[in-house]
């Protein structure tokens, strides 16, 4: 049977590694114990990811009114601009993501190296925005 550690199961869900533990403290997911460590078995995990996607809590954050529903929370790495365009990168997690924007656009947002943002992606198009 395969198993993952909590680290290794927060990362294929996308939570932090506390979220996973609360959610096995709470019983969402079950758990073993594997050499002394708490360890998620697979199924169950599958299961949960399954749920998460069937279900998720978009009530709770700005997903309910947007199209696009593969948001990745980052930092802005460069800008690049010019008169018309601008070339934003984001490191979102282990992602490197590149936007393209008006110029006016990346300044209305204040974007620059060192800030949050947020990389909504749908189809082919990245757009982002401030959290």
């Amino acid at each position: 049977m395969t198993t993952y550690r909590i680290a290794e199961a927060a990362e294929l869900l996308g939570v932090s590694d506390d979220t996973m533990r609360r959610w096995v403290e709470a019983g969402r997911v079950a758990s073993t114990k594997a050499d002394g460590r708490t360890v998620v078995p697979g199924v169950d995990l599958a299961a949960l990811a399954e749920s998460l996607a069937d279900q998720p809590d978009r009530e709770a954050t700005r997903a309910a009114a947007v199209s696009a529903r593969n948001r990745l929370a980052g930092i802005v790495t460069k800008v690049k601009t010019d008169t018309v365009m601008a070339q934003v990168e984001l490191i979102c997690g282990p992602y490197r993501m590149v936007s393209l924007m008006s110029s006016e656009a990346a300044e209305e947002l204040g974007l620059e190296p060192g800030v949050r943002a947020i990389a909504s992606v749908k189809s082919t198009n990245v757009v982002v925005e401030r959290p």
